[in-house]
């Protein structure tokens, strides 16, 4: 159905792809996987006529294809969710899918794309409300609404980016219910995922990229987790486990009816109630949206409390600002790393002491020691396995992954009492994900309070003591790990059951 020849695609400084090769058939799940950097977004940026290759050629259904823009290449079948909605939040779900088609006439046809859309929601139980605002649907109906405006426009080759990232442990299988059937179908599905679970239960074949290059390509049959991951990194992986020590019975953190607005005045955080031990990791979980980003933000100094209080070793936090919690010992790992985590335009030194640059030893009577900067970020480039040309480099041209590493070594260095990590391996690949686990365990054994706020169940039962549920802006459970139910925190999530 689709093939793709040696391409080869360079960048200052960098070839991101090298004669690289992969072929997708009809009624099939093709997965691809990789590490930051490994070259599968500019390979799909590619295919769906973001980039044109340097070298290489295209084939779709025999026939050499050019896509100069992704107008072009869904012209020709092709489309692309990415891991980021494009959706017009306060408009319908029929009137985000008409602004896709071709030839809308000026009175809009309201009645009959509904009609269509009813009839492929139908066919691929992609059920969601037509007249629907967007900003009212789940984040797994607003990926819906992207597949139907896919496939309404005669899509026979779907890209899906990292499609589960946001997904309830329902919603996920909802979409793998909805992939099956684009197969059964007769469609073609590229999956591109870090979790190698996810990929061992939805792929047919597997092609693995390393530095540009193939790997190989696995039939399902042929491959195992662990054979993957040795395939992505080039090494075998560490099996990084929590260990069966028990927290302290020392309250770190404790959170009081905490209530805190949103950006539009709405009641974001609604009596939050919680508390971490010593030596503990607490997970937070939760559908974007109810409250985790505005808790975050109130334990580390990025939003007032309306009312409640928040201490840490009995010490009151409640109107500190993100300095004094960094001097009482809060570590921040943010959601967004280039935006909140580092200054993109400073080097990799600069970033690593952003937070520490006027204590000692790294100012001496007022003044900077750029020898005690330049020594703590050439360890810690060491010790965090930054992959960088030098601490001199700027920040920007990192990848992700190493973005979070020079995060990372900023944060944890200092023996921090409370780690704050949000979402701290979303978009990392195998090799980035074990080391950020092995961090915050480590951080868990000498003693510190993790509070670890997750989409990712597979990361919370790996990592968590205790799980608490937030919907709507509340806490509806905290459970031990070990005696929790997967599908029970699910639907706790999805708001569908209370705890007991």
């Amino acid at each position: 159905m689709l093939g793709m020849s040696n391409i080869t695609k360079r960048f200052p400084g960098v070839v991101a792809n090298s004669q690289v090769s992969f072929d997708v058939r009809s009624g099939e799940v093709h997965a691809l996987l990789g590490e930051n950097g490994a070259g599968k977004t500019t390979l799909m940026n590619i295919l769906y006529g973001l980039y044109q290759p340097d070298e290489g050629e295209i084939r779709l259904r025999g026939e050499a294809v050019k896509f100069r823009s992704p107008k072009e290449a869904m012209n020709q079948g092709v489309g692309l969710v990415a891991q980021h909605f494009h959706l017009a939040r306060r408009h319908t779900v029929a009137e985000n899918i008409g602004l896709g088609l071709k030839g809308v006439p000026f009175f809009f046809p309201t009645k009959k794309l509904e009609h269509h859309i009813s009839e492929l929601g139908k066919k691929y139980r992609l059920g969601v409300d037509p007249n629907a605002l967007v900003w009212q649907l789940s984040p797994g109906e607003q990926q819906r609404v992207e597949i139907l405006k896919a496939l309404i426009q005669g899509v026979k080759i779907l890209i899906l980016d990292e499609p589960t990232s946001v997904l309830t442990p329902q919603e996920a299988e909802s979409l793998f219910e909805v992939v099956k059937r684009m197969r059964d179908a007769g469609e073609a599905v590229i999956f591109i995922s870090h979790k190698l679970d996810e990929v061992m239960a939805i792929a047919d074949r597997i092609t693995v990229l390393r530095k540009g290059a193939v790997v190989g390509t696995l039939n399902k049959s042929e491959a195992t987790p662990s054979k993957l991951a040795q395939m992505m990194v080039g090494r075998d992986m560490p099996n990084v486990q929590r260990k069966g020590t028990k927290p302290s019975e020392k309250i770190a953190l404790s959170l009081r009816d905490v209530w805190a607005k949103s950006e539009r005045g709405i009641d974001a955080l609604r009596g939050v109630t919680l508390e971490i031990k010593h030596g503990e990791i607490l997970g937070v979980a939760g559908v974007a949206g109810n409250g985790q980003a505005e808790l975050i933000e109130v334990l580390t100094g990025l939003h007032k409390v309306s009312r409640g209080s928040i201490k840490l070793d009995n010490q009151d936090l409640t109107s500190l600002n993100a300095k004094g919690l960094f001097e009482v010992g809060v570590a921040h790992i943010p959601e967004d790393r280039n935006h909140v985590g580092v200054v993109p335009s400073m080097s990799v030194a600069e970033n690593m002491v952003l937070r520490q640059y006027r204590y000692r030893p790294f100012t001496k009577a007022g003044l900077l020691d750029w020898g005690a900067v330049d020594s703590f970020a050439e360890k810690s480039i060491k010790d965090y396995e930054v992959s960088t040309p030098s601490k001199d480099t700027v920040t920007r041209l990192l990848s992700g992954g190493n973005v979070q590493k020079v995060i990372l070594a900023r944060e944890l260095s200092g023996q921090p009492k409370l780690v704050v990590a949000a979402h701290p391996t979303y978009g990392l690949d195998v090799s980035a994900t074990a080391l950020t686990h092995e961090l915050l365990l480590k951080q868990r054994e000498r003693g510190a309070a993790v509070l670890l706020v997750s989409e990712d169940l597979d990361e919370l039962f790996k990592l968590a003591d205790r799980i608490a549920v937030m919907f709507a802006g509340r806490v509806v459970a905290t459970l031990e790990t070990e005696k929790a139910n997967r599908e029970e925190i699910g639907l706790m999530m999805a708001g569908s059951k209370v705890a007991a």
